[in-house]
């Protein structure tokens, strides 16, 4: 049986116009995992006030992460699209030497390539199984709950139902873990370690915890497994939440609430890092690297550094490969 890897990721504007991340946002905001307000409610404040005015904020925002590379790789268009294709190309090199029968490609939630289209494109080509990654290593109904509802469009769609095998998560994983810890090591290494290390996961919102969303709890996970891989003590580092939409309560520590905290309470130094995000993106390059940095500043603190993400770092590529070998058929070990 010949198997393709697809890796899911959130997805991108195809270029950095208002006109583009209206599109975007238009796809990504209409999924109902990511807003779970009624439809009747939601959809004409989507349509009337948030994709009027939204696209033309943000794509200047856009506009300044375009070819932006945290980790030094020359990065061309999107910074996320640009670390998924090359996470596949990697993993493609990876199981080329052992599983010469396997495929390595990559989808988008929203945006292009859609998973439907791929899945349609490698049948075509002949694979008869798949084994889908989405590149979030904490489950939330809003990501890769989102992937599932993908995979069952196709299952609703298809009279010849694909095999389509789903990560769920990888939030422990001892490799992805360790690629982490190796992340923030090295910056230690070569500029000292910062007063305090700030673990910045994306935000949902406290509802969804309520509801039964394990995210939260994954997170808190991969923040204790990470301070154990460092050896940190408790007053060392901190789980906080990023990115929050809307007037709802989000998961807290807010991230922007708590730099500015600290930087007035007179920590000089801090480094970040986004535990939750598999490749840079707005949210990191921007959010992260641009806005809270001058929170922090601003507010008192001196040094503030972004550890990027696991981007196409050989020991994350290790344990995607690790994660993905646990759901290859087996008559291919």
């Amino acid at each position: 049986m010949t198997t393709a890897i697809i890796l899911m990721n959130l997805g991108t504007p195809a270029e950095p116009t208002a006109k583009a991340v209206r599109d975007f946002l238009c796809d990504f905001l209409s999924d109902p995992r990511v807003v779970e307000i009624p439809r009747a409610v939601w959809l004409p404040i989507l349509h009337g006030l948030v994709l009027p005015l939204r696209p033309r904020r943000i794509a200047p925002a856009y506009e300044s992460i375009w070819n932006e590379s945290a980790d030094g790789e020359p990065v061309k268009g999107s910074p996320i699209l640009h670390y998924t294709r090359r996470q596949a190309e990697l993993l493609q090199a990876h199981f080329s030497q052992s599983r010469p029968d396997v495929v390595v490609s990559y989808a988008m939630s929203y945006g292009r390539p859609s998973l439907e289209t791929e899945v349609e494109r490698l049948r075509r080509e002949g694979f008869e199984s798949f084994v889908v990654l989405p590149l979030y290593p904490q489950y939330s109904a809003t990501t890769t709950g989102a992937v599932y509802d993908q995979v069952a469009q196709i299952y609703r769609s298809s009279r010849d139902i694909p095999d389509i095998t789903m990560v769920h998560d990888y939030y422990k994983h001892p490799l992805y873990i360790r690629a982490l810890a190796n992340s923030v090591r090295e910056l230690w290494e070569k500029q000292g370690a910062a007063e305090k290390l700030l673990l910045s996961f994306h935000g949902i919102p406290k509802a969804n915890i309520t509801k039964g969303d394990p995210y939260y709890q994954q997170c808190m996970e991969t923040g204790a497994h990470l301070a154990a891989e460092l050896e940190l003590d408790e007053n060392r580092w901190q789980v906080s939440f990023q990115s929050r939409f809307g007037k709802a309560e989000w998961l807290q520590p807010y991230t922007d609430k708590t730099l500015i905290e600290w930087g007035k309470n007179g920590v000089r130094s801090v480094d970040v890092i986004c535990p939750a995000f598999s490749a840079d993106c707005l949210e990191t390059l921007e959010e992260i690297s641009v806005e809270n940095r001058a929170n922090f500043i601003d507010a008192g603190g001196q040094e503030y550094r972004y550890i990027p993400a696991l981007n196409a770092r050989a020991d994350h590529i290790d344990a995607m490969a690790a994660v993905l070998e646990d759901k290859l058929p087996a008559r291919l070990k």
